[in-house]
């Protein structure tokens, strides 16, 4: 019997936009869904980009008007992977024509914007996802578990970090990340490390923050010899309180010489710890106080860690970063058909910019800050 079609639009096709229509071409062989996607519109900057970037992905119809994307009758979920400024006004379109979206994080550049969009989406009962790709790893889950099972007692800390090296050069230029309207290393790859800290610890409700430009001054464009001055940070260093009671420590560093995707956090209980680095995203690392035995022990990635099965039936073959945006899609298609939860939404999503504003607040007037409900 024939599945329906779920019809996708995609507004960009830069680096992520190509890793979503990736995901969706590659969702049906791996995952049974309900629902099966049908790439049906790209939306890009121009016409010719369109035209193009549609011909290489896959899709059916190119445009460079997003608007006309959202309110195509044969568009049952837009994908928004646009520059952040433009979530906003691309969600609301595609809300109030009635479709799921599924939104890159962070999900807005503001918390007013993203509350914005989260009470149109409520109010319309329409799905949504937000891209925070690296907790579909299952040794995420698997930490989650092991965490939410007490089997490391309970937790008294949590210390996470994501530091990368893009832009640990003087001369790395301008770009929408660097936008002061919603940029910087906090808001761009902090978003990740906060949002696995709330998935595994609980909400955070206060913090005291250090925000830091490292460079004053960044090239206005690729090869420019002017420059302009950078009004984001570099790296940002906080201290956090979740709901628990547990206390840690979380960085976002984009200027970190010598590091690439250290996506890593530890978290310490009463009776044991887990340890995990995204550059190893196929291992996860238990203490437990259980074992009777001194030392972390290496759990490897395999079939028994759903949905790593899905692709490979051996262990040690390992996943990889695209294979993460595949199980997202394929829990987006689940959740839109009524299968399986949709997580995290654009309320998570909100919660986690409101913990992004408080760290910058915290920041600028040096002093403990609660972090704002979403």
């Amino acid at each position: 019997m024939q599945k329906p079609v779920l019809g996708v639009g995609l507004v960009g096709a830069g680096f992520m936009g190509r890793c979503h229509a990736n995901a969706f071409r590659s969702v049906g062989g791996l995952f049974d869904l309900p629902r099966r996607p049908a790439l049906a519109v790209l939306a890009d900057i121009s016409d010719a980009a369109a035209q193009r970037n549609a011909a290489a992905l896959g899709f059916a119809r190119a445009t460079a008007d997003w608007s006309a994307l959202t309110a195509d009758p044969e568009v049952d979920v837009v994908a928004v992977t646009a520059p952040n400024v433009l979530h906003e006004p691309i969600v609301l379109s595609a809300v109030a024509a009635g479709k799921a979206v599924y939104c890159e994080k962070p999900l807005s550049t503001t918390a007013a914007s993203a509350r914005r969009m989260t009470e149109a989406a409520h109010a319309a009962g329409v799905p949504t996802l937000v891209g925070f790709n690296f907790l579909r790893n299952p040794m995420i889950r698997l930490a989650r578990q092991i965490v939410a099972a007490g089997e490391i007692g309970e937790i008294t800390g949590f210390h996470g970090r994501h530091a990368e090296n893009y832009m640990a050069r003087s001369d790395a230029p301008h770009s929408f990340r660097t936008d002061p309207h919603g940029g910087g290393a906090l808001a761009d790859i902090g978003s990740h490390v906060i949002s696995l800290a709330r998935y595994l610890v609980g909400p955070i409700t206060r913090t005291s923050a250090s925000c830091r430009t490292i460079f004053p001054d960044r090239p206005r464009a690729p090869g420019a010899s002017e420059t302009a001055p950078v009004e984001v940070d570099d790296m940002t260093h906080a201290l956090v309180t979740f709901a628990s009671g547990a206390e840690g420590s979380i960085e976002a560093n984009w200027a970190a010489t010598g590091r690439t995707m250290d996506l890593s956090f530890e978290i310490t209980g009463t009776r044991g710890a887990v340890a995990f680095s995204q550059e190893r995203m196929n291992e996860l690392l238990l203490w437990s106080g259980m074992s009777g035995r001194s030392g972390f022990t290496r759990i490897e990635a395999g079939p028994e860690h759903p949905p790593y099965g899905a692709f490979c039936p051996a262990p040690g073959h390992h996943l990889g970063f695209n294979d993460l945006k595949v199980i997202e899609v394929a829990e987006l298609i689940q959740g839109i058909g009524g299968t399986g939860p949709l997580f995290p939404d654009f309320r998570e999503a909100l919660a986690v910019q409101e913990t992004v504003e408080a760290m910058q607040r915290s920041s600028a007037r040096r002093m403990w800050e609660d972090v704002r409900a979403a």
